[in-house]
């Protein structure tokens, strides 16, 4: 938001918008791909692929429309408030997502593998043993090795963990007024970002070609793969959102007063931050 945004007198309301029919298009779209690929259907990757190109073109144009609005003096402070709650359900319905994908493992893991361990073994197979990511019955699931904290994952956690720290460093800057200071440091937020993405890509590269660790690898592949690929997915949206903040930093946009825009795309990337060091204690360490 702009610092003319409190002058508006009214409650801005905006016409009716096809964006939000062309998104949910969009993600139906991805998700049917998505479905299709881990089936093994051809055309899979191509829908998946069409589904994301989508939906990023609308939610460019989409949010093009409210920045439009916000320079152009449309908005007050209750319109403000608006957009912090918005953005605080949004957090929230992503802790809700993330707590069913770690239900799943402590159910798993914690519940249902004690469980068939007190079963008489002869009902499930003779050398089950209940250990966490263990052998599997004969050739129902390949053999595989479980990942290690070390050295990725560690380095991972470093790097999020510095990039908050640059982060917030970058928010006092564009609080004081120091626009040059707020994009060096955002930038190198988004740096970091990205070579987190790049070392989980070579993680997952060794998973599948040195450990033979596959989603298809039981609930233990199945389980470290959806946890982590959906937060590499989330640390790749939470870049694309500190990116156009900075280029709309650059083009001067935001002020020390409004800039929700830079304090909504902190937010979700705090939130990552923490998600992360809950992915590294509860699937890398226990």
């Amino acid at each position: 938001m702009s610092s003319t945004t409190a002058k508006a007198p009214h409650y801005f309301v905006p016409g009716p918008s096809i964006w939000p029919v062309c998104a949910g298009a969009a993600l139906l779209l991805t998700m049917a791909g998505a479905a299709a690929w881990v089936n093994d259907i051809s055309f899979g990757p191509y829908l998946n692929g069409a589904g994301i190109v989508g939906l990023l073109l609308i939610l460019y144009k989409w949010f093009g429309d409210a920045i439009g609005e916000s320079e152009s003096g449309k908005y007050n402070k209750h319109v403000d408030v608006s957009y912090r709650w918005a953005m605080s359900w949004f957090i929230f319905s992503e802790v809700m997502f993330f707590g069913a994908f770690f239900g799943a493992l402590f159910y798993a893991r914690s519940i249902t593998m004690p469980w068939l361990g007190d079963l008489d073994h002869r009902l499930i197979w003779p050398d089950y043993v209940p250990v966490w990511g263990g052998a599997t019955p004969g050739a129902a699931v390949a053999h595989f090795t479980k990942m290690s904290p070390f050295p990725v994952p560690t380095i991972n956690t470093a790097l999020l963990l510095t990039s908050g720290v640059t982060l917030t460093i970058s928010h006092h800057a564009l609080r004081a007024g120091h626009r040059r200071q707020t994009a060096i440091w955002l930038f190198l937020t988004i740096l970091l970002g990205v070579t987190f993405m790049g070392f989980q890509a070579s993680e997952y590269m060794a998973a599948y070609s040195e450990l033979n660790l596959k989603l298809t690898s039981g609930i233990y592949g199945s389980t470290f793969f959806l946890l982590t690929g959906f937060h590499g997915f989330h640390v790749t949206m939470g870049a694309i959102m500190l990116s156009v903040v900075l280029f709309r930093i650059l083009r001067g946009d935001m002020t020390p007063e409004r800039h929700f825009a830079f304090e909504g795309a902190a937010w979700y990337w705090h939130f990552v931050d923490v998600v992360w060091l809950g992915l590294y204690v509860a699937v890398y360490w226990l």
